[in-house]
């Protein structure tokens, strides 16, 4: 049966103009991404079947051109579009936060750098400084390449921490390789780090590793 003889209610366009975004599945958010199916199949079927191949819908997002290509129904067109949205997002979660949002839970932290920093395939270590209230002040890349201790250099850090004002930082570093788990030499330049900012009053909130699925954070897991 075509979407078009759906209740109303229930069609993927319909029910996120009535319900919210909210309200939808990931196979009817895909579906109306879609926006048309195969033969044989609507566009909800079709994104069903795609997501099942795919995994998950977060593997669909994260697929590289070729992979995503090779989904039925998908092509260069779609993956343009799609990274298109996904930049979109990107941008506009990153203005918010930027616009001096209090920074006061984990989620919401991790969520940002995530997307400041998923990607790239070489290591990058960044910075979020932030004010007494923990609002946004800025955020830089500071350092690329191998985490270890002849590459980051304190005494830069602590110059853009006073460039910056800021009372409380938090950092944070990719792994290319998706293996979120910190390494000994994470650890150890974490340290490093926070007994150069305790010098200077300067707290460090967090230290995010940014892999495939959930950052870690030094925080949650007792190291700091």
């Amino acid at each position: 049966m075509a979407i078009t003889d759906w209740a109303l209610s229930e069609r993927p366009r319909e029910k996120l103009l009535l319900r919210g975004a909210n309200s939808l599945s990931d196979a009817e958010l895909l579906a109306i991404f879609l926006r048309v199916g195969i033969k044989g199949k609507t566009a909800v079927d079709l994104a069903r079947d795609l997501l099942s191949n795919f995994g998950s819908l977060h593997a669909l997002l994260n697929a590289d051109e070729t992979q995503f290509c090779q989904g039925k129904g998908l092509g260069t067109a779609k993956y343009a579009q799609l990274q298109a949205v996904l930049e979109m997002a990107r941008r506009y979660f990153v203005e918010e936060i930027n616009h001096g949002e209090i920074l006061d839970n984990p989620e919401t932290t991790s969520t940002y750098l995530s997307m400041q920093l998923r990607g790239y395939d070489y290591e990058v270590f960044a910075c979020l400084f932030l004010n007494s209230q923990h609002q946004v002040l800025a955020f830089e890349e500071l350092f690329r390449g191998s985490l270890n201790k002849s590459h980051i250099y304190p005494r830069e850090i602590i110059k853009r921490v006073l460039f910056h004002q800021a009372s409380a930082v938090i950092f944070a570093h990719n792994h290319p390789s998706g293996n979120n788990q910190p390494s000994v030499a994470d650890k150890q330049i974490t340290k490093i780090l926070q007994q150069a900012l305790d010098l200077f009053e300067i707290k460090l909130l967090d230290h995010f590793i940014i892999g495939s699925g959930t950052p870690y954070s030094f925080a949650e897991q007792g190291l700091l």
